[in-house]
């Protein structure tokens, strides 16, 4: 790894960067989630001369309240979160911009990011765009009060543990909700596996482990959920029937279309390949978090972050003379 210029030479480091305002960018940060404020603050500490732009999405600021994120003892919100996040990124000059990259295309040896009006030039892009959870039918106010209470969850892994003991339905079918269905089946023994759209589409062998399981099975469609005091309603054509709280196994959009667009590689459900230095196959195109092929949790999208942060300040140095060595 090279090394980083010294402290003592921090003033003059910023009068270069200032004196490079026309410039391009060395590093463009495409979304302000874990992963891409991660990033924004090792690469503002390495004297990098970035921007951050986000659309104001972030699936963190979905979550209520983490428990398993490390170093909050009780929990934290993601939107709390993601607001200390900030503050420690805006520490070393690094803001957030909202707006939407619309288009990434290449222009010689630079990415060309067109965002409304305005057109940023960079050597280097970082997507953390991560995904979007695809909803069960629930009105969306009905859905956000119900993710608020935690009768509504998505991460079986950030919070399986808090529904230990309780009535829970899957609303899904096939590979992943029987994947999701069985996962769950850890923490409680009333789990019942409801398919969104009509019949189960499930083979003999994945009925048979999950009737071996105790697992439950109700044909859909499913009608819009509801709230009823305490617990959250799920219709189907067998009835009207009380949860205490409802995970959709219904996949999700990765937002991975401006690396695509470009020509990178991705997975058959849209995550962007990358190597172990969050390299996708795009010179100069790093993806870190969600958008990535991996485990969708906080610490592991900090964490490549992180990676991408580094590779990318090693990158860039290795292609043109970035630091100027002192005598």
């Amino acid at each position: 790894m090279e090394p980083q210029p010294s402290t003592s030479a921090g003033a003059s480091w910023k009068m270069d960067i200032a004196a490079m305002d026309t410039a391009p960018l060395d590093c463009l940060v495409i979304g302000a989630g874990p992963a891409g404020l991660t990033a924004a603050i090792y690469l503002a500490r390495f004297y990098l001369r970035i921007r951050i732009v986000d659309a104001g999405n972030s699936r963190c600021a979905m979550i209520p309240r983490t428990r398993n994120h490390a170093g909050y003892p009780g929990g934290i919100s993601g939107t709390e979160l993601l607001t200390r996040m900030r503050e420690q990124a805006a520490e070393f000059g690094a803001e957030v911009t909202a707006g939407l990259v619309e288009k990434l295309e290449r222009q010689d040896d630079l990415f060309l990011a067109r965002i409304g009006n305005e057109s940023l030039r960079a050597r280097s892009v970082l997507l953390a765009t991560g995904v979007v959870n695809n909803r069960p039918p629930i009105a969306p106010e009905v859905h956000d009060a119900a993710l608020e209470r935690g009768l509504l969850r998505y991460c079986p892994i950030c919070d399986g543990y808090e529904v230990t003991d309780r009535r829970i339905a899957v609303i899904g079918t096939r590979t992943h909700g029987v994947k999701e269905a069985m996962f769950l089946r850890t923490y409680s023994s009333d789990v019942t596996l409801i398919a969104p759209d009509g019949d189960h589409a499930l083979g003999e062998e994945e009925r048979g482990r999950l009737a071996e399981a105790g697992i439950a099975m109700l044909d859909g469609p499913c009608a819009p959920l509801r709230i009823d005091g305490d617990q959250i309603l799920v219709p189907t054509p067998a009835g009207m029937a009380p949860y205490d709280t409802v995970y959709p196994a219904l996949g999700s959009v990765i937002r991975s279309e401006l690396a695509m667009a470009l020509g990178a590689e991705g997975s058959e459900d849209g995550c962007l390949i990358v190597d172990s230095h969050q390299r996708t196959t795009v010179a100069g195109l790093y993806a870190a978090g969600d958008v990535a092929k991996g485990l969708d949790q906080i610490s592991h999208a900090m964490g490549e972050g992180g990676v991408a942060a580094t590779t990318i300040r090693n990158d860039l140095a290795e292609n043109r003379a970035l630091f100027r060595r002192r005598s």
